[in-house]
């Protein structure tokens, strides 16, 4: 199945307390679940200006379906080709 990883811009992301965090997975929770199975939230990064979220799903349009019944922006969609680490360099 393809990962993704999916930009969202939100101004102060940083700053987000830990109940307003809890209660954007929840939405995103709830909206997966009604998605069905295909789509699947595996992690996010939140910096500063913007969240960083790894996703798995078969296609970018479920990804922008999850976005949009979620009210969350996805400003970069990107499909993950490989992936490497330090054993890379072995």
């Amino acid at each position: 199945m393809p990962k993704f990883i999916i930009e969202r811009e939100i101004p102060n992301a940083g700053e987000l307390s830990t109940q307003e965090l809890q209660a954007i997975s929840q939405k995103s929770c709830s909206v997966l679940k009604n998605l069905g199975p295909a789509i699947q939230w595996v992690e996010s990064y939140v910096t500063d200006d913007k969240v960083y979220c790894v996703y798995i799903a078969p296609s970018e349009s479920l990804i922008r379906e999850h976005a949009e019944q979620g009210g969350f922006p996805a400003n970069s969609i990107r499909a993950v080709r490989t992936r490497i680490d330090p054993t890379s360099a072995e």
